[in-house]
């Protein structure tokens, strides 16, 4: 077997793969959806956002309180954008636009 055909073999069975844990659960759940899965469905979101926001701030120094200040102006960006907008990718966007922007150019 050639190195190429091997790639093309390990791309189609993780594609497979992938499609087939997407498609599983409406083809398990296609007449009635337990509420276990509903209730996972809702507060998951949720939890994995606080844990995104423990896991990138974890490692912020708040002395000398400067070395904080972008990751807190950030923080409070994207807050304010979300609780106006209502609109997850804007706010992560302008949150890491807003971050990135003052780690390079104004906090070097």
């Amino acid at each position: 077997m050639t190195g190429n055909t091997y790639a093309l073999l390990l791309v189609g069975v993780a594609a497979g793969v992938t499609a087939l844990l997407r498609f599983l659960p409406f083809l398990v759940f296609r007449k009635h959806t337990p509420k276990i899965v509903l209730y996972l469905g809702e507060v998951l979101p949720c939890a994995i956002m606080g844990m995104l926001v423990v896991y990138c701030l974890r490692n912020v120094s708040i002395f000398p309180a400067a070395h904080a200040l972008p990751e807190a102006l950030a923080v409070a960006l994207v807050v304010f954008l979300h609780r106006w907008k209502h609109n997850t990718l804007l706010s992560i966007a302008a949150g890491t636009v807003c971050y990135m922007f003052f780690v390079q150019a104004v906090f070097k």
